[in-house]
């Protein structure tokens, strides 16, 4: 029994290892869904804020609408092949019957533009007009914005520009989350360690009061957890100290690390209590004052006969 034990052991082995190689494998083609786009001229700037659209990669986003009477589909994918179509960032559907697919952009001719909260995509070297704009091949142009409300938003048609001789293009646009700037924290280091220090006091002291009913895993817990928070306080304190001590060069009470910050907890404690308690302003309303009834005497007319010439 051992020995046939052995080969069943072995396969699920291999078959373990074959598993996670394909999980890799997926989690590595996931990850480099930007890296389909072929850019007209490669930059580093460029390539990153292609990369900034990597949580739309792998997805096909589609869009129906009516222009004239008739009908079409367009779709977009994000360095992939849109619908199918190989090598097709961006393809028109007409709904006729037989449908018609044509190919309005390819990802291997991309170029990108990019501001603060927005990312303007640019596939070019789709398939030819055939009586418009000099017969030149068709452009699209998709308009990526900041909207922090939604992972992605639907994908808009706002026109297509085709009434000239050259440079038409498709126009579309679409919210996203991933190409809005990243808000940096307002906390301090001082305000971050003063929320540390209250988690660990609240989990000090529901560690202390244990019930009968807990766990002792879940008491070691909260002992480890608590220990280590008093150690990085410790930590926090002598280093602070021996650096403003030694390298700073403070006196006094100027040593305690972050001083400055401490000394205004108080006042900004208060502030926040004073702001958040309060029900009306603290400005006292500007009162009515009449106009004093001297200031609208008349005044005695002064002559100046005496300056003139004789």
């Amino acid at each position: 029994m051992k020995v046939l034990s052995f080969p069943r052991r072995g396969s699920i082995l291999v078959w373990t290892l074959a598993i996670q190689l394909v999980l890799c494998r997926s989690v590595v083609l996931a990850t480099n869904g930007t890296k389909g786009c072929k850019l007209l001229s490669e930059s580093p700037s460029e390539r990153n804020f292609l990369n900034r659209l990597e949580p739309l990669s792998n997805k096909n986003i589609s869009v129906d609408t009516m222009v004239d009477e008739e009908s079409y589909t367009y779709v977009f994918q994000l360095c992939g092949d849109a619908g199918g179509v190989p090598g097709a960032g961006l393809i028109q559907i007409d709904k006729k019957t037989p449908p018609i697919t044509t190919v309005i952009g390819r990802y291997e001719s991309t170029k990108v533009i990019a501001g603060s909260d927005w990312v303007m995509l640019i596939y070019s070297d789709g398939d030819s007009y055939d009586t418009h704009c000099s017969k030149e091949k068709r452009k699209s142009i998709v308009m990526i914005s900041c909207s922090r409300s939604t992972d992605m938003g639907k994908l808009e048609v706002v026109m297509e520009d085709r009434d000239r001789d050259r440079e038409c293009f498709y126009l579309f646009e679409l919210d996203a989350m991933a190409v809005c700037p990243i808000i940096p924290s307002k906390l301090s280091a001082g305000s971050v360690l003063l929320i540390m220090y209250v988690k660990i006091t609240y989990n000090g002291t529901k560690a202390l009061n244990v019930r009968p009913h807990m766990t002792q895993q879940a008491n070691s817990d909260d002992l480890l957890f608590s220990s280590s928070g008093f150690c990085l306080l410790a930590v926090y304190l002598i280093g602070g100290f021996l650096y403003q001590r030694l390298i700073v060069g403070a006196k006094g009470l100027e040593q305690f690390p972050n001083y400055a910050f401490w000394v205004e907890v108080g006042n900004l404690t208060a502030d926040g209590c004073d702001f958040v308690c309060r029900s009306r302003s603290r400005e006292k309303a500007p009162e009515y004052r009449g106009v004093s009834t001297d200031a609208l005497e008349e005044e005695p007319e002064e002559r100046d006969d005496h300056l003139l010439p004789m």
